[in-house]
């Protein structure tokens, strides 16, 4: 999740070609901080990318986690798991909306300072993104047409795709030696 510190500005040029470790969202011109997660956050977004790379073939799609995506002209963020149609040309850094964007809460994270990073995904055109609370054990399901859905057991999906993710495997993990 992004600091409340004001970076110096740094042109899209020169973020695009630094390495930041952990990488970092860009946002009109500055650099935004993102919380790391512990190992519940970890773990979850293992759990994802497991899932999405067991099923990559079957739902033709492709899956990175932490990918650079430009969100707009001047924004570029980096999300937790982002998950894209596998029938579009593979990109260094994402430019073609994604499917899905799945954002896993730190401790340090609330769903209120998550809007920001949210309505950029949206905005540039993603149909959903998940924002998964492994302290809650919640996933809400963010769309640019709908009000949020809180989901605590189910089936997620995604319009017009194969996408299906069980969340008791999701959340089993978390109990998992």
């Amino acid at each position: 999740m992004a600091t409340a510190t004001q970076t110096p500005y740094l042109s899209v040029e020169e973020y695009l070609r630094t390495s930041f470790r952990p990488d970092v969202d860009y946002v009109d011109g500055h650099i935004e901080e993102r919380n790391l997660g512990e190992w519940d956050h970890s773990t979850i977004q293992y759990v994802f990318v497991r899932i999405f790379d067991r099923h990559r073939k079957d739902w033709q799609i492709r899956m990175r986690n932490e990918i650079r995506t430009q969100t707009g002209t001047r924004n570029y963020r980096v999300p937790d798991v982002c998950v894209t149609d596998a029938r579009y040309p593979k990109e260094q850094v994402i430019h073609i909306p994604p499917l899905l964007c799945v954002e896993v809460l730190s401790p340090e994270d609330n769903f209120r300072e998550m809007r920001e990073r949210i309505t950029d995904f949206l905005s540039m055109g993603v149909p959903q993104v998940w924002i998964v609370d492994p302290k809650r054990r919640t996933a809400t399901v963010c769309t640019s047409a709908a009000k949020d859905t809180v989901h605590c057991t189910g089936i997620l999906t995604v319009p017009d795709t194969l996408i299906a993710v069980d969340l008791e495997e999701v959340f089993a993990a978390l109990d998992e030696d």
